[in-house]
């Protein structure tokens, strides 16, 4: 990878790179338990959000979905997704969440992993009212974000994170409180069912061997120790979510249609 290219690659897709597979904030684990939680059926018509490399895709699609369509704005991540499931009961479709142009109420569940954070509160609530509106009534709608704790932190340690995380991960991260996030998703039309927080632990040792396997915790090292920019990036990320460590956390929310 060339210099600028690094330099201007975001967070997750830098990681990506270099070998990390499980790009969400709660790891592997918050993420099948939103999937547990979801207890997603072959009756199931399911949507997801930016589903990147196809991680979570690969664990719904077992569950045998009558049918599951993934929309990302990424043209070259739908071609990839494509060709990944290209023998599976799966379509990968460019697109916008906030206007995905499927029929109303069509579909049982919805859910989106580490994509809202990215966008400011105006756009958090378009991507959630789509989701309600495309969802059949009583369905279900699950997020897995990063979230600021605790809920009554201040405005100038939020700003100072919200901004620290923008120039270390080049994408305009914008995490709540779980309160916060609790409020965005009422306001759309749902209740909460259930939450489920964990550490932020993204780049700790533990969590990469949990999340990527012995082996892939060992290929991501290589990368990062034999490719200087990268390894200058990932010290950058690393500090700052250690700098802000007992201010952030993640969390699995799973909402239902009203």
């Amino acid at each position: 990878m060339k210099n600028d290219t690094i330099d201007k690659m975001s967070g997750h897709w830098l990681l990506a790179k270099i070998g990390k597979k499980v790009l969400r904030p709660g790891g592997k684990k918050l993420t099948n338990e939103m999937v547990e939680l979801l207890d997603i059926n072959t009756n199931d018509a399911i949507v997801e959000f930016a589903p990147g490399l196809g991680y979570t895709t690969s664990i719904v699609l077992d569950k045998q979905p009558t049918s599951y369509i993934g929309i990302d704005l990424d043209e070259k991540i739908i071609e990839n997704l494509n060709q990944k499931f290209d023998n599976q009961k799966a379509v990968f479709q460019l697109g916008n969440a906030a206007d995905t142009r499927l029929d109303d109420c069509s579909q049982t569940k919805v859910f989106g992993e580490a994509m809202l954070t990215m966008h400011a509160n105006h756009r958090k609530s378009e991507i959630i009212k789509e989701a309600h509106r495309v969802l059949k009534k009583d369905g279900y709608y699950a997020i897995h974000e990063l979230a600021l704790k605790p809920n009554n932190i201040s405005d100038e340690i939020k700003k100072s994170i919200q901004k620290e995380l923008a120039i270390t991960m080049n994408v305009n991260a914008r995490p709540l409180t779980v309160e916060e996030w609790k409020i965005l998703v009422k306001e759309e039309g749902f209740e909460i069912i259930e939450i489920k927080t964990a550490e932020m632990h993204l780049l700790e040792p533990s969590r990469l061997i949990d999340d990527e396997g012995f082996s892939g915790f060992l290929t991501i090292i290589k990368n990062i120790v034999t490719q200087t920019e990268v390894k200058e990036r990932v010290i950058k990320m690393k500090k700052v979510f250690k700098k802000y460590e007992e201010h952030l956390c993640a969390f699995v929310m799973i909402a239902k249609k009203k």
